[in-house]
């Protein structure tokens, strides 16, 4: 009975010593410190990879819950609505006019933002550590990816590389939607011509921005060229000269399209080679994140139907 004793008392203090060394060795890993830079240049310093976190940009909200942390987001932008979970956070404004106040209430570690907001001098005045990040090229993406997996204390190859190739190979899938064009095609080949709309003032979509790149991708000539930047403001009129096979437009920036001067006349119009998209394809399509495959479709989709 005694040597019974021993040895069940031997086996329940290997346990607990096995259990107490694994919880130390999580402890450390939790506790390691560690340096993030962001996409202002601006090194952030961290103790520990944060567990409370605001994101005050949509896409980098819908990042972090494909790298499997959405747990750890405590409030979002009022914009952000996928996953569903995200709705039932609570909102602190959007970028250009975040709620400072709601913001410094949920006591985040790190606030998530673009380069662009208005928020980050006053958070950090506040003690409040802030990391903007602003993708806007397929690279950006997989940077940003990358950069959120080490924040966040993921493993490279269960998070960023994993999520990307997931991406890659999406939009490998709604190219093949497509006939071949370009490099894959005959030199006689003609690719058809797309004008992507971004915001009715108005705004587009050049060809250096990730949605130029899709549309690249996807066997299609973006009428914006790289040199105007990612997503510049133009001039109607450059458009009606540039006179695109097909129009992409979201649905809330559609209205009053055929009253721009010339734009009757285009072929598109003409030939009634215009898509828009409903608004919640329109948030799928403009968010540099992980449903970047599911835009490329929507893309293939409008490209198959209305190219000629």
């Amino acid at each position: 009975m005694k040597k019974l004793f021993d040895s069940v008392l031997s086996t329940l203090l290997t346990c607990v010593l096995v259990a107490a060394s694994l919880h130390i060795g999580n402890a450390a890993a939790q506790s390691k410190a560690f340096d993030v830079t962001d996409d202002r240049g601006v090194v952030v310093h961290f103790k520990q990879s944060p567990q409370r976190i605001v994101s005050i940009l949509p896409s980098l909200a819908e990042s972090v819950c494909e790298l499997g942390r959405c747990q750890r987001l405590v409030g979002v932008d009022r914009y952000s609505n996928w996953p569903l979970a995200l709705t039932r956070l609570p909102q602190v404004g959007g970028g250009l006019d975040p709620n400072i106040e709601a913001i410094v209430a949920l006591k985040p570690d790190v606030v998530l933002m673009a380069v662009s907001s208005r928020a980050f001098d006053r958070l950090e005045a506040l003690g409040i550590k802030v990391i903007a990040l602003e993708p806007k090229t397929h690279a950006d993406v997989q940077r940003v990816l990358k950069k959120l997996g080490q924040l966040l204390d993921v493993p490279e190859e269960q998070g960023a590389a994993r999520l990307w190739q997931n991406i890659d190979a999406g939009m490998a899938r709604a190219a093949k939607m497509l006939p071949a064009r370009g490099a894959g095609a005959s030199s006689g080949a003609k690719l058809p011509t797309v004008y992507f709309e971004v915001n009715p003032a108005p705004y587009a979509a050049g060809e250096s921005s990730f949605m130029g790149e899709t549309l690249a991708r996807l066997g299609a000539k973006n009428i914006i060229p790289a040199a105007l930047g990612p997503f510049p403001k133009i001039n109607p009129e450059f458009v009606v000269r540039a006179n695109p096979d097909v129009i992409m437009v979201g649905l809330r920036g559609s209205a009053g399209l055929e009253q721009r001067p010339g734009w009757q006349s285009m072929r598109a119009f003409r030939e009634k080679r215009l898509c828009i998209f409903s608004n919640e394809e329109s948030e799928i399509l403009v968010r540099p994140g992980p449903r970047m495959a599911e835009a490329a479709l929507l893309m293939a989709t409008c490209l198959k139907s209305k190219a000629p």
